[in-house]
């Protein structure tokens, strides 16, 4: 057993997919649209879905908006130079909330950026 994939409800879909792509450098492996329920699906990740976990983006067509709850805590991304992803994220357009350092009560350097929706990803200095 393995996990495939984690659905995030997107408002922008155009905007989702460039902030994974062109900001964290994940690729677009497919993306299909299913008119009879309204919906589209893309699916992003750093390698094939058959070997990787991914990130599944649903946009439910003219849905402008989620309220993203209280359960839902993070992505979290393992980076080579946390520092230097920060800066390119930043250069790129993205939203870093919290500039890298280590953790609280730990030493594990850290950071975390939004997505356009609000989603927080944690970058982990590996």
């Amino acid at each position: 057993m393995r996990i495939l994939h984690t659905m995030l409800r997107v408002a922008d879909l155009d905007k989702s997919i460039d902030f994974y792509t062109r900001i964290l450098g994940m690729t677009l492996l497919r993306k299909h649209d299913y008119p009879e329920g309204k919906f589209t699906l893309a699916f992003v990740g750093y390698g094939r879905e058959e070997e990787n976990s991914v990130l599944e983006l649903t946009y439910n067509w003219g849905v402008e908006e989620y309220e993203l709850g209280t359960g839902f805590g993070h992505i979290a991304i393992g980076v080579n130079d946390i520092f230097k992803a920060c800066e390119d994220i930043k250069k790129s357009g993205g939203n870093v909330i919290r500039e890298p350092g280590p953790m609280k009560h730990g030493t594990t350097i850290i950071a975390f950026v939004t997505d356009p929706n609000g989603y927080k990803i944690e970058l982990i200095q590996e």
